[in-house]
């Protein structure tokens, strides 16, 4: 009699994970999934970075701008052509794309074209790429699996990006003296073709455990074929009608003003200190993997918790106070370790503190105010604050003022950051309590 792979594991798996021996098939390749998308996002980020820090400070400021626009023309592309395309064809296509992407960039850099040159085509496609990867495949696993099952498995797939998370940048760490950009790239483009395998498997079970071929089917209307795609128009004009939905707009629009302040500053001291590239890659690798583990503990160890003690307005408070006197103290010491250690600290909390806070704020808005409006703040506000945060640090860096003035001058920004989480959080309740 042959023994499956399933009936194996499947004991040892669900004393961790609720998962039905039919369904661990699904997850270990859901799982397998995620981990090679971001790992293969993870790769690149810190090449992304050191070309940021090739391009100048000065040039910031248009590479987001870039980004904001690009994202503005390619959201109802994306729209049109997930309406137009199957399943089975469009997410092969998706990644396929990238895949050839970074061929081409393979090929470029083998030409001779440096990093310098290159770099703010680079910029731009990979902010791009790591926004549709993952909402590509949130999407998915939508239709993959069903409401009670999403509920038990979604947190073992989300720990499987996760783990890819750290493996990204500790290839990168490793490999980046001896392989170069351009071997990065192509173990990049590996991973993402591991994926599309997993896809295609994903298919082949949702075939044989349904009777239903799903990959005929268009994204995100396999189960509910009279859903309205997200508008940009539509989500614009709920959010201007609705306090609390501006609410959350600028709190999340502090908090990327606030990255970008940040994101300038290493900008500008990294190279002062490091004059090497592969030296600034293999930091940007390191800090990348220390932020993902940190990030992973917390979100494993102590969100729920912290979450259920203190509440949506201690949380929501939580980072803006970390950056208030986090800013504070590097523009009393403008040294190196303290903006890495400030920059970990602040990226490991948004991932663990502030963003599943922030999402739970969507919970007492009506269905299609949340989806319509929610796209376009995870989209056109959150990249349009990159844009214009990289536009204020590039001018006061043009007048003249130093890394520890410009730390002083974000500090009012993480106060209005403050002051709108704490009424967001009160807010909050106070609809939940009235529902």
């Amino acid at each position: 009699m042959t023994i499956s792979l399933s009936h194996v594991l499947h004991p040892v798996v669900s004393r961790v994970v609720l998962v039905e021996r039919d369904e661990l098939p699904a997850l270990l390749l859901s799982f397998a999934y995620f981990f090679c998308l971001l790992a293969a996002y993870y790769i690149l980020r810190p090449v992304r970075d050191e070309m940021g820090v090739l391009s100048g400070v000065h040039t910031l400021p248009w590479l987001f701008s870039a980004v904001f626009v690009a994202m503005l023309g390619v959201i109802p592309l994306f729209g049109w052509v997930a309406g137009h395309l199957s399943i089975r064809r469009l997410l092969p296509s998706v990644y396929g794309f990238f895949v050839i992407n970074l061929l081409g960039f393979f090929v470029a850099l083998r030409s001779g074209i440096g990093l310098q040159t290159i770099g703010p085509i680079f910029f731009v496609w990979l902010s791009v790429f790591n926004l549709f990867v993952v909402s590509v495949f949130w999407s998915f696993m939508a239709d993959v699996f069903p409401t009670d099952a999403a509920r038990r498995l979604f947190g073992c797939i989300s720990a499987g990006g996760s783990l890819g998370a750290m493996t990204g940048p500790l290839i990168t760490a490793m490999a980046v003296k001896g392989v170069g950009v351009q071997g990065l790239l192509l173990v990049s483009g590996i991973f993402l073709l591991v994926a599309m395998g997993c896809i295609f498997a994903l298919l082949k079970w949702y075939h044989a455990h349904h009777g239903i071929d799903l990959g005929s089917k268009h994204l995100s209307s396999a189960k509910d074929p009279s859903a309205v795609p997200p508008s940009l128009w539509i989500g614009i004009t709920r959010i201007v009608r609705s306090p609390y939905l501006r609410g959350i707009s600028l709190y999340l629009m502090c908090y990327s003003v606030l990255s970008t302040f940040l994101y300038s500053q290493q900008t500008i001291l990294i190279p002062q200190v490091m004059p090497s590239s592969e030296d600034r890659m293999q930091l940007f690798a390191s800090v990348d993997l220390g932020i993902n583990v940190l990030a992973f503990t917390l979100q494993f160890f102590a969100t729920g918790w912290l979450l259920t003690r203190l509440g949506v307005v201690m949380m929501l408070a939580v980072m803006p106070m970390v950056s208030l006197i986090g800013f504070g103290v590097f523009g009393l010491s403008t040294v190196l370790p303290v903006l890495i250690g400030f920059g970990v600290l602040r990226r490991a909390g948004e991932f663990s503190i502030t963003k599943p806070t922030r999402e739970t704020l969507f919970t007492v808005v009506p269905r299609d105010e949340k989806y319509q409006a929610k796209n376009v703040i995870d989209t056109v506000v959150h990249r349009g604050a990159d844009m214009t945060g990289t536009g204020i640090v590039s001018g006061l860096h043009a007048w003249g003022m130093a890394l520890s003035h410009m730390a002083f001058a974000a500090m009012p920004i993480a106060v209005l950051w403050l002051g709108t989480g704490l009424w967001l959080g009160r807010r909050h309740e106070h609809i939940r309590r009235n529902q």
